[in-house]
């Protein structure tokens, strides 16, 4: 059975000690550390030693109104009228209900009792819920813009669309406040990260605009290219058509605008399907894209995906999918299009990373210039739990030797258990240097992320693993409102177990012995995915020990998209090819690919003998896609 919502340690003095850090912490006053002292270098915030509490009051929980934005027209969804001027007919609104909001915004003293039962999950906003129908009048407003390719936006020249993505980042950036807060209460994700990811959005966006006027680049139409005899090449990327967009949740801004901007850079119209959680950051925009766009350049559809996403993949009017989520919610979205041969396709799926553990990490009798195991610890706690494991780059398995294995899952189970987790805006300050932390573990986006932790935390126990750190599996708050789970090592995880093969995608780590690196690669060979991995070694004065660490590289070459030495997987830097094979991706994701993957090479041609050449010059002064940047 899971723990529950005492600590399985110390008598009732360390319930107690539970009660009241529960208490602080929802009263706003205080972070919970399950276990005392913290090493918080290990996932995105600065190290802070026996950190001690700061007073804070809690940030306004944010309300944002239901709206509509289709053809260039924002509209607020009343209760109790129709809407006309959109041509969308009655909307339904869907409460949204904040992953970790409380009961109230301020604390007195703490106390003991019924804490638990101050976290509350709160209403922070309304989602408007499209119909089949309603999701087709956003499509005939794509179409329109698109008009064939002769609409407004995928003729100006590209000069004038950076422009107008430009002054889109300046509306957004007047928003980042309330993006940050709506990060915070609808998905968990801390202070930091909220504001990292927006940043990161931003300046992602000025990379690719950075890249396209680089002049660097002929496909963005440089130069004529005069290196093939008389005949004469002017190329450059041209848009699709139109794209559907879908965006997850864990990063519903970052992720997203990593292939919308691209898309609209080279001229698309979008069809942008907000997600179920995470949703509520995409209405904040609204205003920005109004103010940056002509009329129908964007379309947002919000509701139930399988609702609204089969009406429009089977009008066969979608030009290219853009999405980034479940391999089978992609499978489904693709069968339903008419003509799948010509659906231009751009996915980024889920993936189950793993680490492997090379034998030589626990030689101590080396060379002396072996690679710090504390160091490799707490970069294993960075790969496997940063966002609460909630990224598809996340460390999701880990192999170790089996002589070494259960040494490896107490030290690290030691680690997980001196990580803050909290609310996402808790602070705490370090009495000696001033630094301030938030939690490194927040609350998962809903109830259903939770069972399903559990669910796969019970298979694993059923089948003989041990759950490692004190209290992990544990809920703290009220069993049936909070999300705030204490993460759980799992050790020996075996083939048997669901964990051994299913994703995830929350702060569980599995770690799974071998005999021989056989198995590893036979796992690697066999699996679904083919997203990551990471190889954790040592410095070794054996050459046999090199060779084979080379060999693994040689057998995963051919079966993941990146390789980690001695590092957690991950997507950044955004200028290096995000990539995976099987069912982990199709298509590449990175400053540069993004562009190509949403645009296709045109040419215009000529052969430079007689009078051509002046007539290819009276035709660049009037033509917007002879125009050169």
């Amino acid at each position: 059975m899971l723990p529950t919502r005492s600590l399985q340690r110390g008598g009732n003095s360390c319930k107690l000690l539970l009660v009241v850090a529960i208490t602080c912490l929802l009263g706003g006053k205080s972070l919970l550390s399950v276990a005392g002292a913290s090493d918080t270098s290990v996932i995105s915030s600065p190290s802070s030693p026996q950190a001690s509490s700061s007073t804070q009051s809690f940030p306004t929980p944010p309300f944002i109104t239901g709206k509509v934005f289709t053809n260039g027209i924002i509209q607020d969804v009343p209760h109790d009228k129709m809407i006309l001027d959109a041509g969308l007919g009655e909307m339904a609104l869907a409460d949204v209900i904040g992953c970790c909001s409380t009961s109230s915004s301020s604390s007195s003293a703490c106390s003991t009792s019924d804490s638990a039962d101050n976290m509350k999950r709160i209403i922070i906003g309304q989602m408007p819920q499209f119909t089949s129908q309603q999701s087709l009048n956003a499509l005939q407003s794509a179409i329109a813009a698109w008009d064939g390719g002769s609409g407004t936006w995928p003729q100006m020249t590209l000069h004038q669309r950076i422009k107008a993505v430009q002054t889109f980042l300046q509306h957004l950036q007047s928003k980042r406040s309330d993006i940050v807060t709506a990060l915070m209460y609808e998905i968990g994700k801390n202070q930091v990260d909220a504001e990292s990811e927006f940043d990161r959005t931003v300046q992602f966006t000025k990379q690719v605009i950075e890249y396209i006027q680089s002049n660097t680049h002929s496909e963005f139409g440089s130069d004529w290219d005069k290196s093939n005899g008389s005949t004469r090449l002017f190329m450059k990327r041209a848009a699709i058509g139109i794209i559907l967009c879908l965006g997850p949740y864990n990063y519903p801004l970052n992720e997203t605008y990593a292939t919308l901007i691209p898309a609209l850079l080279m001229g698309n119209v979008i069809l942008l399907k907000i997600p179920t959680t995470g949703g509520l950051v995409h209405l904040l925009t609204l205003e920005a894209f109004q103010k940056s766009f002509p009329g129908g350049t964007i379309n947002f559809i919000s509701g139930s995906g399988r609702v609204t996403m089969p009406p429009l993949m089977k009008s066969g009017k979608v030009d290219a999918l853009a999405f980034i989520g479940a391999s089978s919610a992609a499978d489904r979205l693709i069968k339903d299009h008419p003509e799948p041969h010509r659906l231009k396709v751009f996915l980024q799926l889920e993936a189950k990373n793993f680490g492997v553990y090379m034998p030589n990490l626990f030689d101590n009798g080396g060379t002396g210039d072996q690679v710090d195991l504390d160091t490799i610890l707490k970069e294993t706690v960075a790969g496997t739990l940063s966002y609460n494991g909630q990224r598809c780059t996340a460390l999701k398995l880990l192999f170790l030797p089996k002589d070494k294995s259960e040494e490896f899952a107490s030290l690290l189970a030691e680690k997980v258990e001196n990580l803050h987790v909290g609310l996402p805006w808790e602070t705490k300050e370090n009495p000696k240097d001033g630094t301030i932390t938030y939690p490194q573990i927040t609350p998962l986006p809903n109830r259903g992320r939770v069972e399903y932790m559990q669910a796969l935390i019970q298979d694993a126990v059923s089948k003989g693993a041990r759950i490692m750190n004190k209290n992990g599996g544990m809920i703290i708050g009220d069993q049936d409102e909070s999300t705030l789970l204490v993460p759980a090592v799992l050790y020996p995880v075996t083939p048997s177990c669901r964990l051994y093969t299913e994703e995830q995608f929350g702060p569980i780590i599995p770690i799974a012995p071998y005999d021989s690196l056989a198995e590893v690669v036979t796992y690697a060979k066999d699996g679904k995915y083919g997203q990551q991995v990471s190889i954790f070694t040592s410095t070794s004065s054996h050459t046999e020990e090199s060779k084979i660490v080379a060999d693994l590289i040689d057998h995963f070459s051919t079966v993941f998209g990146k390789i980690n030495i001695n590092s957690q997987c991950g997507r950044s830097p955004d200028t290096a090819p995000f990539s995976g094979r099987r069912s982990s991706a199709m298509g590449v994701m990175s400053v540069s690919h993004a562009l190509q993957e949403f645009s296709i090479p045109t040419l215009v041609s000529y052969k430079d003998v007689g009078m051509t050449r002046n007539v290819i010059e009276s035709l660049e002064d009037h033509s917007n896609f002879l125009t050169k940047l």
